[in-house]
């Protein structure tokens, strides 16, 4: 990374329906670089309409940090990996960090380690 140069760093939100689907996809994102660092959360309540029912579940939120380079690659592998038939993927630009934590994100997700 030159003087100047600014990485887009990404935090990507998706929701898995158990603790165990949560960690495949958690170990998965990390072990090709697509992630530096994924957070699984504690379970949660979910409320949503699902082909016209108002549907209630648990599932457990998953914090992804990576980079806009490597975002296309990494919805392809959650949705590869993801059991629902439209998993909730979005990723909100990290506008501010800390300088050191973003390079590390850089570098944990650069295609050659």
């Amino acid at each position: 990374m030159g003087k100047g140069s600014r990485v887009s760093t990404l935090l990507v939100i998706t929701n898995l329906p158990d603790r165990p689907s949560a960690e495949r996809l958690a170990d998965a994102l990390v072990a090709r670089r697509l992630a530096a660092c994924v957070n699984i959360l504690s379970p949660c309540r979910s409320v949503y309409r699902w082909k016209g029912e108002v549907q209630r579940d648990e599932e457990h939120p998953v914090l992804v940090k990576t980079t806009a380079e490597r975002y296309a690659e990494l919805e392809a592998e959650i949705r590869s990996l993801h059991p629902y038939e439209l998993p909730e993927i979005i990723a909100v630009p990290i506008e501010r960090g800390l300088p050191g934590y973003l390079a590390w994100v850089a570098a944990e997700t650069s295609s050659a380690p």
